[in-house]
């Protein structure tokens, strides 16, 4: 496997740059081998970018160059906008690695520059991140093509967001009967008012947008991130059922339950902790006592990539509510507004003790084992720095 050189401190200003205004893109280098040959490998985060914008399935595709797909491109630079083609394919030789080649991209680049392909309306837009200065481009006082794109990216990004924005904003001096009175009610109401339906999906919410609400005078000093199971098939032990059976306590009817938080650095009540592994890039559940066993791990990729699909961008809903005739009501008062989690913050957060998991085992409710993934409310700016705060109710 070929990996991407490191990133210079110019190309890593302009993907700042890009990711602050809310451009999504992937990133393929171009090598001295690939340039002479017109070839470029599309690597794994590539082939997955394109199958979440629903651009092209390499996984679907036949080998061959009859079998290739072309895609309308823009290749972007201070000055030019270029209109061209890209040829997406897998050839007959070598198992049929994925490829694609930009047409035309030779007269922009030379060896081991690092170009950002981004989609917009199902095009993809390319821009040479080694030499082109974004951020002067889209600041500069005449119009560019760069600054056109971003422009139009950040308008067509924010649309969804400012249509959620306005209904809370509409609807924030009104108070709303919760479905259910459980600590889910609140949540499952909101859903239901935007027309979305109770599933087990892990992906986002509300178009794209992940929603996260909670009662402003149960406020807890946590919010949760996501929930992840996890990975058996590289753990010692092999379900939920097997740590309750080892470090589980008494419910109270002959059965046992495990309802714990675990934390990097320290070992809880039952002597269970996390422990970060980077070298082998797990995370590690252990038990710490006079031995430390390994009970189960999580791979880091998997957890990166949980905290990308399900908070590229949130809402975390503040609610008032009130108990009235032993039903619940509540009504909008606050939102933060995040985008982009910084990834590599995510172990940070871990090893510093910020981002814990709630070990929810065997519980008498019978619902279901739940590996919860949460954040302390000073670890949120680290993993968000852009986030914005919305006071529905200001006066």
């Amino acid at each position: 496997m070929i990996h991407m050189r490191p990133f210079t401190p110019f190309e890593e200003k302009n993907m700042a740059f890009m990711v602050n205004h809310n451009v999504e893109f992937t990133l393929v280098q171009l090598t001295a081998t690939g340039l002479k040959k017109s070839i470029m490998d599309a690597t794994a985060p590539m082939r997955t970018f394109f199958l979440e914008k629903g651009v092209h399935n390499y996984e679907e595709q036949l080998q061959g160059t009859e079998h290739k797909q072309l895609v309308k491109t823009v290749i972007l630079d201070d000055s030019n906008a270029i209109e061209t083609h890209t040829s997406l394919y897998r050839p007959v030789t070598k198992k049929g690695d994925p490829r694609l080649w930009i047409y035309g991209l030779k007269d922009f680049t030379k060896a081991d520059d690092i170009h950002a392909i981004c989609i917009l309306n199902s095009q993809f837009y390319v821009i040479n991140i080694t030499t082109c200065d974004i951020e002067a481009a889209f600041y500069a006082s005449c119009q560019t093509p760069v600054k056109d794109f971003i422009s139009e990216f950040y308008r067509a990004s924010s649309a969804i967001s400012d249509e959620l924005l306005s209904f809370f904003r509409q609807h924030s001096d009104t108070w709303f009967e919760s479905e259910v009175t459980a600590d889910t009610g609140i949540g499952r109401t909101i859903e239901s008012m935007l027309g979305i339906s109770q599933n087990s999906s892990t992906a986002p919410d509300y178009q794209g947008i992940e929603l996260k609400s909670h009662r402003e005078k149960r406020s807890s000093s946590k919010n949760v991130l996501f929930t992840q199971t996890p990975n058996w098939n590289l753990s010692k032990l092999k379900s939920g059922r097997e740590i309750v059976a080892l470090y589980g306590y008494d419910c109270g009817d002959g059965r046992k339950t495990y309802q714990n938080t675990v934390q990097c650095n320290q070992p809880n009540s039952q002597g269970l902790g996390l422990n970060l592994e980077l070298v082998k890039e797990l995370l590690e559940l252990k038990h710490f006592g006079e031995r430390i066993d390994d009970l189960a791990v999580w791979t880091l990729q998997k957890l990166h990539g949980r905290l990308n699909e399900k908070h590229h961008e949130t809402f975390w809903i503040t609610v008032e509510n009130q108990i009235r005739d032993g039903r619940e009501y509540f009504r909008y008062s606050r939102i933060e507004h995040t985008r982009n989690p910084i990834i590599p913050q995510f172990d940070i957060l871990l090893d510093a003790g910020l981002i814990t998991v709630d070990l929810l085992l065997s519980r008498p409710s019978g619902h279901g084992d739940t590996y919860s993934f949460k954040i302390k409310k000073k670890g949120m700016p680290l993993l968000f720095p852009e986030s914005i705060i919305y006071n529905l109710r200001a006066i």
